[in-house]
């Protein structure tokens, strides 16, 4: 079962690997790739040693960006990373066995909520933005909940509460993925099936492979399952999911595809109904990986909503 579900997640480009493709011409107009460049730290805190970067100089409260199911840090879409960082501090980082970092991957939200939490008060922070996309933005919710004074402002997207309709089908979609290359993986999970959808996921694909020195350690096979482990049981019912939600107070900024397969846009609808100071954008011809189509938009939406 673990290699089934190993070689479902190699399929779909969710677990990230050793990218030795050579990139092609930069489609990033951006004027300092902060992504490229951004040395890789670590902070220690009991047992695990987290992996980190930090991107830009600016002061202020900083943006930490919670990575999806399998991601690592050089799974960011440059085009988003360096355009936030051009207006804010932006870190991000690899959770508690993860990639870079070192420990035990946990196999619930919770916990992982914990390890980010953990991670952020090590750097000293007692107050940052937090944005978190897909497992991430599960991640986001439970600290929000559990941990809010230390959250000022949060952006979700790919996003579903507790119980999300339609994430439990998450299996069969992996399955539907099976035996593609990467490229197509990455396609087929992420953007939709226009031309338009299609071409912007395949620059935002080329991008992820500009760093090209010291890039980010591969996911272990006991990572990525607990990984997804967690994201099953974050799918399960959970009836009190949306009357939870409505205690967060912080200003909440929902970026969603309209065609999101894996966590379907009724969701992030729903969320945004249900915390108090919530705002949601649908973009349509767009999936689970609206902001890696849409960068600039993306980057727009929340550096205004961060001012």
């Amino acid at each position: 079962m673990k290699h089934l579900i190993l070689s479902a997640l190699l399929a779909l480009g969710l677990v990230s690997c050793s990218k030795d493709e050579k990139p092609s011409n930069d489609q990033d107009n951006v004027t300092v790739d902060y992504h490229q460049t951004a040395k890789t730290q670590f902070v220690q805190s009991g047992d695990t040693k987290y992996a980190y970067r930090v991107l830009g100089d600016k002061e202020g409260t900083p943006l930490v960006m919670v990575s999806p199911l399998g991601g690592t840090m050089d799974d960011w879409d440059p085009a988003l990373t360096n355009g936030l960082a051009q207006k804010y501090k932006v870190i991000i980082f690899d959770n508690q066995g993860v990639a870079s970092s070192t420990g035990k991957t946990p196999s619930t939200i919770a916990d992982m909520a914990k390890g980010a939490v953990t991670f952020i008060k090590a750097l000293g922070y007692t107050k940052v933005n937090l944005m978190g996309f897909s497992m991430g933005a599960f991640i986001t919710q439970q600290i929000v909940l559990t941990e809010p004074a230390l959250v000022n402002k949060i952006v979700l997207t790919g996003v579903g509460p507790k119980g999300s309709e339609g994430l439990s089908k998450l299996p069969d979609i992996l399955a539907g993925g099976a035996g593609l290359n990467p490229l197509e993986s990455f396609l087929y999970f992420g953007f939709t099936t226009s031309t338009a959808s299609r071409d912007a996921g395949k620059l935002s694909y080329e991008r992820t492979l500009k760093r090209t020195v010291n890039r980010d350690s591969t996911l272990s096979n006991e990572s990525s399952v607990a990984q997804l482990t967690a994201v099953l049981a974050w799918a399960q019912p959970y009836p009190n999911a949306l009357k939870e939600l409505e205690a967060v107070t912080q200003p909440t900024l929902i970026l969603q595809g309209e065609k999101d397969r894996p966590v379907p846009v009724v969701n992030a609808i729903n969320i945004s109904q249900h915390i108090p100071n919530a705002r949601l954008v649908v973009y349509p011809d767009a999936a689970h990986a609206a902001l890696f189509q849409l960068p600039d938009e993306f980057t727009k939406e929340i550096a205004d909503f961060l001012k």
